[in-house]
């Protein structure tokens, strides 16, 4: 087997994240976590072009009774 191989997984529960460590770090597999943080491009050009626009003072601010106004 190459050191290059790579195997990613993506467990759904910190039950199966705390079994996959352990079974790797019982037959001495090295292991890391990724730092990166991997979102979908659009949704970030989305949310960075709000968070310009309320910079633009496009935004508005409602207080928490405005709020709840607008759930009843």
């Amino acid at each position: 087997m190459k050191n290059q191989d790579v195997l990613i997984v993506h467990p759904q529960t910190s039950e199966q994240l705390t079994v996959i460590k352990a079974f790797l770090e019982a037959l001495k597999i090295k292991f890391e976590f990724s730092k990166d943080e991997s979102y979908d491009p659009d949704f970030v050009a989305k949310i960075e072009n709000a968070r310009q626009d309320y910079k633009n003072g496009k935004g508005k601010v409602y207080t928490s009774d405005q709020l709840n106004a607008l759930w009843k």
